[in-house]
């Protein structure tokens, strides 16, 4: 399983958060301390992330899937954010 960063701006007033959010928890084990941002350690690729999550989206709507390295840094998270980044990147 590979960690991946999704990124998002919704930027149609009829895209329902609620229901892409659902789906972005059913991807696999998530971090969500960060408005836009997920972390999602996942068994998918970034190509098929972004085509389980596009349905939920509207075409004015902008999505980012990148595969991360393993290691980065933060500050500012409380002990359980931070823990899961330590243990999921």
């Amino acid at each position: 399983m590979s960690s991946y960063l999704i990124g998002y701006n919704l930027n149609s007033a009829s895209t329902d958060y609620i229901l892409l959010a659902a789906e972005i928890k059913k991807l696999g084990t998530w971090w969500h301390h960060l408005d836009g941002i997920w972390i999602v350690k996942s068994g998918l690729i970034a190509t098929q992330i972004i085509n389980e999550l596009s349905s939920f989206m509207e075409d004015e709507d902008e999505l980012l899937v990148v595969r991360l390295s393993g290691s980065g840094a933060w500050i500012g998270f409380n002990e359980t954010g931070s823990d899961w980044l330590e243990e999921n990147l």
